[in-house]
């Protein structure tokens, strides 16, 4: 960088003798032997800028890559909740558009601050060797370079905040029509949410268009400055000339200084404006980073006497966007291990955030959670999540293959265990029907297969994980009963010891189990076997006869 300066500077000083000692005089000799010394100066520069150049890359771009796997780990880190503050617009945004904002600012303040400072330095030290009024000149005109930049980057500074926060809102509208594309074509809604894109597009143009203008003006007006300042330069070094002060060739050389000098300040201000924009950048990313997991880890292995026990102590929660809202209140359960818990309710009953503070996607507000006679929180968060494998309504697959799906469960398994899973989930069938069998690559978002297939791979995941407690939290709605009915028949025989704690709509799905839990908007309003329950709670008969009429129930 300092060699590509150097090599700048020097070239007005051979330019003097080409001029003075050279063209002036005629001398053929000097002519050749300076211009091909300023040509070799140019190659070096040119060399020394390349070099630097990728230098200065490489460096950014390792430390961009560092930053990205930095706020990805955090992210990961991150409680369900604290990332749903963020909104995955947001996070998509920062991980990828911050991080390149703030990669090309280190680009540049490597290689082109330094650069920019030496040559404006340099450039000023050899304007004053060649005569003190050409330093004078520029300390008149330099001034008013400064004003219009420091007034351009105030101003600028505010709309590159509010370009992200515009880029956030395009990229989470862009992800939310990907995601429900199917819904949106239902409804026939392309042309709603086209316009709903347009309009958040539209606005970050808008912003986008602002910060060019602005900017548009800083070229000219440096430009008009450094004609200005040309020509009083020319003017005064006539002057100079005139009295023998300074020769022909040094006032060429001081209007080259005068056109580095400038040039490194308009450099300075596009590098003041990536500052700008990459501070902003910064500290979103920042945000990221210094937010600290909610989920605070503990330091018990989870090696226990007992497996599979699990205990509500006076629970109650509240999501943390809706404090003063209980979803659930003051639960007192102890599920013993081996046993299988269903649990009924009407929707926003509370069945699925009961089951979310079990692994610790969410803390209970108030009260305690013990498996096997140890608060969850004490539990180092991977052991916790070992002794718990959940399946969920809406199964999350990857465009993988169905054995890779699979093993998610567990990663050294062999295909001999992932068939085995597979038969339990009553999966088999439909993977072996397929032309590359467990082989067969599944589409985005599992596109590729129906709810139920998607829902039967999801339970052979969680069954090949061989968890002590293991979770449906509606994770079998889509199949029918008769397939159902298969798979809790292969469950109760083959994971007799494992504690099953089955949420489901359909009595139907869980009238086998040993206990049943009935919910009512958070509430416990009954606990007791399918038989108990249809003779004494009127939430549970009410359901019951309900979906009897509607076939929902086989005796």
């Amino acid at each position: 960088m300092l060699g590509e300066v150097f090599m700048d500077l020097l070239q007005p000083q051979l330019m003097i003798q080409i001029v003075d000692e050279g063209v002036k005089e005629a001398n053929i000799d000097i002519i050749l032997r300076v211009g091909l010394l300023m040509i070799g100066t140019v190659l070096a520069g040119a060399v020394s800028g390349v070099l630097s150049g990728v230098f200065a890359n490489l460096c950014a771009q390792k430390f961009a890559n560092d930053l990205r796997c930095d706020c990805f780990k955090r992210v990961m880190e991150l409680s369900i909740g604290q990332t749903d503050d963020f909104s995955t617009g947001s996070l998509v945004t920062r991980i990828t558009n911050d991080v390149t904002q703030v990669q090309n600012l280190l680009s540049m303040l490597i290689r082109g601050f330094v650069r920019t400072f030496a040559l404006f330095a340099g450039g000023i030290v050899c304007m004053l060797l060649l005569d003190a009024s050409f330093g004078i000149v520029l300390a008149c005109t330099m001034p008013f370079v400064v004003i219009f930049v420091i007034i351009f980057i105030l101003r600028a500074k505010p709309k590159f905040e509010e370009l992200q926060t515009k880029l956030d809102s395009v990229n989470s509208i862009m992800q939310e029509n990907v995601n429900g594309a199917r819904v949106i074509k239902a409804f026939v809604k392309e042309d709603k949410e086209t316009q709903r894109f347009n309009k958040s597009n539209g606005e970050l143009v808008g912003v986008q268009s602002y910060v060019l203008k602005l900017f548009s003006f800083m070229s000219p007006i440096t430009n008009l400055i450094l004609n200005v300042t040309i020509i009083i330069i020319i003017w005064i070094g006539r002057i100079n000339f005139d009295n023998g002060i300074v020769t022909t060739g040094e006032i060429m050389a001081a209007i080259t200084y005068t056109s580095q000098i400038l040039m490194a300040v308009l450099r300075m201000a596009n590098l003041f404006q990536t500052v700008s924009r990459a501070t902003v950048s910064s500290r979103r990313l920042n945000d990221v980073l210094n937010t600290k997991s909610a989920i605070l880890d503990g330091g018990h292995d989870g090696q226990t006497h007992i497996r599979g026990k699990l205990e509500f102590r006076n629970v109650s929660f509240s999501y943390p966007d809706s404090p003063n809202v209980s979803v659930l209140e003051n639960l007192n359960i102890i599920i013993n291990p081996g046993e299988t818990i269903g649990i009924l309710g009407a929707t926003g009953s509370g069945k699925s955030s009961l089951v979310n503070l079990i692994p610790r996607f969410y803390d209970c507000t108030q009260g305690e959670i013990l498996i096997d006679d140890i608060n969850v929180k004490s539990y180092n968060i991977n052991a916790l999540r070992g002794k718990v494998s959940i399946a969920l309504q809406k199964s999350e697959l990857f465009s993988t293959t169905i054995f890779e799906n699979i093993t998610w469960g567990k990663e050294d398994a062999t295909l001999d265990e992932v068939k085995r899973a597979a038969d339990i989930a009553q999966a088999s069938e439909f993977i072996n029907s397929k032309q590359d069998g467990y082989f067969t690559m599944v589409a985005e978002k599992g596109m590729s297969l129906s709810g139920g297939q998607k829902q039967r791979i999801n339970i052979a995941r969680c069954v090949l994980k061989n968890s002590e407690i293991l979770i449906f939290d509606d994770a079998t709605s889509a199949l029918d009963l008769k397939t159902e009915s298969c798979l809790y028949q292969a469950l109760k025989s083959e994971y007799m010891n494992t504690t099953k704690i089955i949420v489901a709509q359909r009595i139907a799905s869980i009238k086998d189990a040993d206990r049943i839990i009935v919910l009512d908007k958070g509430k416990i309003e009954g606990i007791g076997s399918h038989k108990e329950l249809i003779n004494s709670n009127s939430i549970y008969q009410e359901i019951y006869n309900s979906q009897l009429k509607g076939g929902n129930v086989y005796e």
